[in-house]
């Protein structure tokens, strides 16, 4: 046969063959090829869909972002006349989208290199680039320890990082509105776009969700405001902020938000609420306080920026000042009030300090022991009610000077204070003078005549 009509077969057979690849990408890939094939003029965009979440990281080993894809390799490509017989097909150029793929790579090389003649490469192309084995053989790509992570050399990474995460997360919504799910709640297969996808991966309707999570709400039982799947309500796991946005209505964000505030104030015992009429925000203790500091007692509501003691509730009078006497008192004679061992009080312990509980405990004792002693010997003027302890001397107050008996507290006449203790059938009658025992008195020396 001559060789012009073996050269026409083959040229015949490389169209046939070129045809019959792209008509096979295109049912594959449709989103992928693009371009007039029967001209040999092709474009391949080419999304990098990585195996399972990795970790970027940065040169000095830190996590910037957890990906699942990556930006599209877009590939303009040229089919020549005698591919696949004969020749490899022409790559015109090779972009990466954001440029996260350093100019210095030579993945064109690489992909050409993948070409035997006789067959087609161009789906072998889109799955070294698709599945990310490139990355693999350009060791982008490793593991830390079980954790799958990814290197990428840019110069710019901190920027590049905020444009891979965009990608990934728009690029995953769009194909989550796109697909269909059944829901766990009412067993129906719902598009994704009246879908939630919650951060634990489990899918429910919208409308189921938001039914349930408005019952939880209405009810009180902010606790049950999250994943409906048995595994996670084992676990415990709530819906964070954004996704009762996402469900419910703004009046029922704030109800949710109010009833796990209240939550968190029962679970720890040193939130207080802001003393402010107006405010009334919970306040937590701040962090790495040391106990029997007094710092500990300091709160500074994050609403209003009001500082306050949380004993008192008055205007923060400072780490080394006691708070006023009487609520001091207070909180002391309740401490001692409850059984040692109580709950009660072991909660008082943890919201106030033990220690400070147990200072406030001995101060009030004294207290109490220099009132009972002043109680049991001193007595009262009549007049300024100073308390007057007496040894000897006069029945007089001796800062206004007022006459009254120390005995029973009566006041005397002025002009003669004595006719009080002259008039019978009163306690103090004939009492002027109390009896002094001898023993108390002083006693001479043994041999004290001698000395004389």
């Amino acid at each position: 046969m001559p060789e012009h009509q073996i050269e026409h077969e083959d040229l015949e057979l490389c169209k046939s063959l070129q045809a019959e690849e792209c008509e096979v990408l295109e049912s594959i890939y449709p989103d992928c090829l693009s371009g007039d094939y029967s001209k040999g003029s092709l474009r391949l965009e080419i999304p990098v869909e990585l195996s399972e979440p990795h970790s970027l990281v940065s040169a000095e080993d830190q996590n910037l972002a957890s990906l699942s894809m990556l930006p599209p390799l877009l590939l303009d490509i040229l089919l020549p006349p005698n591919y696949p017989l004969h020749d490899p097909p022409q790559i015109l150029s090779l972009y990466a989208t954001y440029s996260w793929l350093p100019p210095s790579v030579n993945l064109m090389q690489r992909l050409l290199d993948m070409w035997q003649a006789g067959e087609g490469v161009l789906y072998s192309w889109i799955e070294w680039i698709r599945g990310g084995i490139f990355l693999e053989e350009l060791k982008f790509v490793s593991t830390r320890g079980s954790e799958p992570i990814l290197r990428i050399p840019h110069p710019e990474l901190d920027l590049l990082t905020n444009k891979l995460v965009g990608y990934d997360t728009s690029t995953q919504l769009m194909r989550f509105s796109q697909n269909s799910y059944n829901c766990e709640i009412c067993l129906s297969s719902i598009k994704g776009a009246r879908c939630i996808l919650l951060s634990c991966s489990h899918v429910f309707c919208r409308s189921c969700l938001e039914d349930f999570w408005k019952l939880c709400i209405t009810e009180g039982d902010v606790g049950r405001v999250g994943c409906p799947d048995p595994k996670c309500v084992k676990e415990g796991r709530e819906a964070n902020e954004e996704e009762v946005r996402r469900v419910v209505t703004e009046e029922e964000v704030q109800r949710w938000k109010w009833l796990r505030q209240k939550k968190a104030m029962e679970k720890d015992p040193t939130i207080v609420h802001c003393p402010l009429l107006l405010c009334q925000t919970p306040v937590p203790m701040g962090e790495n306080v040391e106990e029997g500091s007094g710092w500990e007692r300091f709160r500074e509501c994050s609403n209003c920026g009001y500082s306050f003691c949380a004993y008192c509730k008055r205007t923060w009078h400072g780490a080394h000042s006691q708070c006023p006497l009487e609520f001091t008192d207070f909180l002391a004679q309740r401490y001692l009030d409850l059984a040692e061992d109580s709950s009660a009080r072991k909660e008082m312990e943890t919201r106030y300090g033990r220690s400070n509980l147990m200072r406030m405990v001995v101060h009030y004792q004294e207290d109490q022991e220099n009132i009972k002693w002043i109680k049991q010997s001193t007595t009262a003027c009549p007049v300024c009610e100073i308390r007057v302890e007496k040894s000897s001397g006069c029945n007089h107050c001796f800062k206004c000077g007022h006459h009254f008996c120390y005995r029973c507290g009566a006041k005397l006449r002025a002009n003669d204070p004595y006719a009080h203790y002259r008039n019978p059938g009163t306690q103090c009658y004939s009492k002027l003078f109390d009896r002094v025992d001898v023993d108390d008195e002083w006693q001479p020396m043994e041999a004290f005549d001698v000395l004389e």
